[in-house]
């Protein structure tokens, strides 16, 4: 029996395989750059034990935003190997899930456009070149918290027209006092900038929110694709809630500089149960 996960900042996506048998649940993310061990164990305790009996897994291959560097990799591995007490433990960054959900054993250029953004040149076997991720306050172009705070910016600072303003107004009684509170004391920022995705999505067929949308995925390829020698040969693939819900703006984005849009997955998890049952 082993285990499949994919976590991101928001949600993780859990996936048990037992021979024929699958079965798939969900909890909060878990990012090593936002919450420390006793966070991640609280985790594993409240949300996923009523779902599985660790002792059981065998062997468990863990994808996740944050797992960008050893130190942060061995802190993760060190919490799920207390949990998992008879596993074999693998702990990958979360670009390398989604290149092996997305690409499997082709190449390709795999991107997530979820709550933040990244993005990587993969030959069907490893990753080759990625870009440097930045963050929700120095990156993140295209992603969920980057629609967030330039919403809340231009709300703000006057830069949305009347009828738009209102629309904020009613849908959030916006406080500045909450909004400053929830960017810089409060846990997962990039989580809270990242909810008002929905309210975006809701007004899209709206001039401003189209341009907000199509802007900000303008910006993430020219940072985060273009500068992929291979981005005018070879098929660019996505994975995350942002690039599955507005992907006709994706798509469009992609024309307007001649790129080829591939596969455009919500989650990574069925294909990463297909990478790994091969």
């Amino acid at each position: 029996m082993f285990l499949i996960a994919d976590s991101g900042s928001t949600k993780t996506h859990w996936c048990v395989i037992n021979g024929k048998d699958k079965k798939l649940f969900q909890t909060i993310g878990i990012n090593p750059y936002q919450m420390d061990n006793f966070a991640i164990k609280e985790v594993l305790e409240k949300e996923l034990y009523p779902y599985i009996q660790p002792e059981s897994i065998r062997d468990l291959y863990f994808y996740g935003a944050g797992c960008s560097t050893y130190q942060k990799c061995n802190m993760i591995d060190s919490v799920l190997q207390g949990f998992f007490t008879n596993a074999n433990i693998d702990v990958h960054h979360d670009l390398l899930g989604a290149a092996r959900a997305l690409c499997g054993h082709e190449k390709g250029i795999a991107c997530i456009l979820g709550t933040g953004s990244n993005s990587c040149y993969y030959d069907g076997k490893e990753i080759k070149s990625q870009m440097c991720s930045l963050g929700y306050v120095l990156g993140d172009e295209g992603g969920g918290a980057y629609l967030g705070k330039q919403l809340i910016q231009d709300y703000y600072q006057t830069e949305m027209p009347a009828d738009v303003l209102e629309l904020f107004r009613m849908e959030f009684n916006p406080m500045l006092e909450n909004i400053l509170d929830n960017t810089y004391n409060q846990p997962r920022p990039n989580r809270y900038l990242a909810s008002y995705s929905p309210f975006i999505l809701k007004y899209i067929n709206h001039p401003y929110f189209y341009n907000l949308v199509s802007s900000s995925f303008d910006d993430f390829f020219s940072k985060y694709v273009l500068k992929f020698p291979e981005s005018k040969t070879t098929k660019i693939h996505f994975l995350g809630s942002i690039a599955f819900h507005f992907s006709e703006l994706l798509k469009e984005s992609a024309q307007r500089v001649n790129l080829q849009i591939g596969k455009i997955f919500e989650s990574p998890i069925q294909g990463l149960v297909d990478y790994h049952a091969n």
